[in-house]
């Protein structure tokens, strides 16, 4: 195991599939040492072959679900569509900060500081958003205005709070798109790239900028309305 480790510090093995691979062969070379251990005691071999045959026949039928998880961690350390460290979020409604990618399970540590332990299996077999792998991140929330703001004048405001944002990445470029007519106000989309890191702090700070910005130019954020309608008997 002493050298095992070493080759995989040697050779930069992903942190993931060490762990995963450090297990597996942990298991199988206590199984030889128990197997090693017995035959020197004077069992016989075949039968014991025989013996530990008809048990895993029996497990294995037992452990179909367990099979599945394992066969989904070596799916998931093969493709490899997230890595210890990513934050991910599943289309089975899991998400979090992978912390662990064991034999059966991974754990997802999540924003709540609560850890989830999610089946391979499951995690295997579904869709799978990865927020952190392509090293940056793009915010994308909207800010309702009046209709009667000037539409120019508002994107040309956030633009320039944008700009002034020290984590803003100006490549891609920000953008301020109208994206919906709604009931009582007009849908502005924020969309600005920043770093995996920066990504909660700039949207904050955008936030609040906005706010304040929009205020000071006189535009209006409207409350949301909707009409009520009340009939009476005549």
């Amino acid at each position: 195991m002493r050298y095992l480790t070493g080759m995989f510090e040697r050779r930069n093995v992903d942190l993931s599939l060490r762990k995963f691979l450090s297990t597996l062969v942990r298991w199988a070379l206590n199984i030889i040492l128990f197997i090693l251990i017995i035959t020197q005691l004077g069992v016989q071999t075949s039968a014991f072959v025989a013996m530990i045959g008809a048990a895993g026949l029996a497990i294995g039928l037992a452990l179909q679900g367990s099979l599945g998880n394992f066969a989904g961690g070596i799916l998931i350390l093969t493709l490899k569509p997230f890595r210890v460290g990513d934050f991910i979020q599943s289309s089975n409604g899991e998400s979090g900060t992978v912390k662990e990618i064991d034999i059966f399970a991974t754990k997802l540590h999540t924003p709540q500081n609560q850890l989830v332990v999610v089946p391979n299996g499951s995690l295997s077999n579904s869709s799978i958003t990865n927020f952190t792998q392509l090293g940056t991140r793009r915010t994308w929330f909207d800010i309702r205005v009046s209709y009667s703001a000037d539409l120019r004048l508002a994107k040309q405001v956030l633009l320039e709070v944008i700009a002034k944002n020290e984590h803003a990445f100006t490549d891609p470029a920000p953008q301020i798109m109208v994206t919906q007519l709604g009931d009582s106000a007009v849908n502005l989309s924020v969309r600005v790239t920043t770093s995996n890191d920066k990504f909660w702090e700039m949207q904050e700070q955008l936030i609040i900028d906005c706010k304040a910005a929009l205020d000071k130019a006189g535009i209006e954020i409207p409350f949301p309305q909707r009409d009520i309608h009340i009939r009476t008997k005549g």
